[in-house]
């Protein structure tokens, strides 16, 4: 029997109006969008957490293991820094990267308040976090977290979503986490409404808002974080919709053609035989200091399941960019999406962006050699930006990974409705039809979805 998703129709009855309506509401029953940001101030401040980079000697618990050189936790739960190799035609490459084999969940409650759908969001501390503190799921843990192999205090409303009602159930699908980072990482994002058992005054760390508020919040840097903004993307927001440039069985053609033809193939080796990097005391870094790095870190006065500990994290080269081609054909809101291929897949291409990439990594190339599209949106004109915001990644394994994500309006001269191999249109409609199903839709494509489809970005 095959294993494949089996993609589902689009309709989902009285859901995608709901979540319109939330969508279109922006003030909570409960706090203004500015009490909300001075509510996140307010923890930011009295979190009273200190990050300091230590040296891998300084980590409790943590080792290179001595056959492999894997960097692990004794205990044999969170997660391991270990070698990957990607075999290409072009000769492929070798890196370190997260595994991390078990699902997490990252999960939202919602609940009706004065006929408006909200969300139970978290002020939540990530070590990655450029200012500690964003805006989060109502749940956002790992196994390891919520089976308590850190020892520490049990997460809040996880019960919801480990044995929800299947009848409350928004949206609940497997997605992929990065691919550049972490091996064949997936969580299960899930929306879960709630009537009765969680009261209108919730813990101090949690508030009510409508997607609306959350609208708002995501044109600001760093405040709703990646967690939170991959499972808004998941969420079915976008209408049924007729008159995209391509139908969605010729667009579904073309992406299973694009992951055929990519000779790839990806296997984890022993961290200690990688080429090209080199370890110190303190790092292990590639030789000509591109792409990232792997450091440690201690977390010490944590507002979190326990109050302090130790661990590695991946620390990018310098900022990124995240960037959408958007174009309107016959009335309609598209995205150039890139087919693109990661190490850590578990389907070796989803759909990316047009660009996602350090700029700095590239910048000793000619133009000829840069991604695609790349000077296009490093040089777009104020005028021709939809979207323009900075958000961080991952707070719990990445340091200060911050991306400048971007929605161009491009045109015919820039951005041809004939597409360069590897590239295609697609609807806002088709993109989030695409994203409620796993392995479809990569997590940075994730984070401008959420943002088409609950503010349209200004685009309509």
């Amino acid at each position: 029997m095959s294993t494949r998703t089996r993609l589902v129709p689009r309709s989902r009855a009285g859901v995608t109006e709901r979540l319109a309506r939330s969508a279109a509401t922006p003030r909570g029953a409960h706090r203004t969008t500015a009490e909300t940001l001075d509510w996140l101030g307010f923890h930011r401040v009295t979190c009273g957490t200190e990050i300091r980079r230590i040296p891998f000697a300084g980590l409790d618990n943590w080792s290179f293991a001595p056959a492999t050189g894997d960097l692990r936790h004794s205990s044999g739960a969170f997660f391991t820094v270990e070698g990957l190799h990607v075999i290409r035609p072009d000769g492929g490459w070798q890196q370190p990267i997260i595994v991390q084999p078990e699902i997490g969940i990252l999960g939202i409650l919602a609940k009706e308040f004065d006929g408006v759908l909200h969300f139970l969001m978290q002020a939540k501390m990530e070590p990655g976090n450029p200012n500690l503190v964003q805006l989060s799921p109502t749940v956002q843990a790992t196994r390891s977290n919520y089976t308590k192999a850190h020892g520490g205090a049990a997460v809040k409303y996880l019960e919801h979503f480990l044995e929800p009602d299947r009848d409350r159930v928004l949206t609940d699908v497997l997605q992929s986490e990065h691919g550049a980072w972490f091996y064949q990482k997936r969580n299960r994002n899930m929306i879960v409404e709630v009537d009765a058992g969680v009261p209108v005054q919730v813990h101090d760390d949690f508030a009510w808002l409508t997607l609306g508020q959350i609208v708002e919040l995501l044109a600001l840097d760093n405040v709703v974080n990646m967690d939170a903004r991959t499972v808004l993307a998941s969420a079915p927001m976008a209408a049924e919709e007729a008159g995209a440039l391509t139908s969605d069985a010729e667009l579904l053609a073309w992406f299973t053609g694009e992951r055929a033809r990519q000779d790839v193939r990806a296997r984890r080796m022993p961290l200690r035989e990688i080429s090209g990097w080199r370890r110190d005391t303190h790092s292990i870094r590639r030789e000509d200091e591109r792409f990232f790095r792997v450091v440690a870190v201690s977390v010490e006065g944590a507002g979190r399941e326990v109050r302090g500990w130790t661990q590695p994290i991946i620390e990018p080269a310098g900022p990124g960019l995240v960037a959408f081609a958007y174009r309107v054909f016959d009335g309609l809101p598209h995205v150039l999406v890139h087919a693109r291929v990661e190490g850590g897949f578990l389907d070796t291409a989803e759909l990316a962006p047009t660009v996602q990439c350090v700029p700095s990594n590239y910048a000793h190339l000619a133009a000829g050699q840069r991604p695609a599209f790349l000077d296009l949106m490093l040089n777009a004109s104020p005028e021709r930006i939809r979207y323009s915001t900075v958000h961080s990644e991952e707070g719990g394994r990445f340091l200060a990974a911050e991306s400048r994500y971007l929605i161009v309006e491009t045109d015919e001269a820039t951005t041809p409705a004939q597409t360069p191999p590897g590239f295609h249109w697609v609807s806002t409609g088709q993109l989030s039809w695409l994203a409620g199903h796993s392995r479809y839709v990569n997590v940075q494509a994730r984070t401008l979805l959420a943002v088409l489809t609950t503010a349209g970005a200004g685009t309509s």
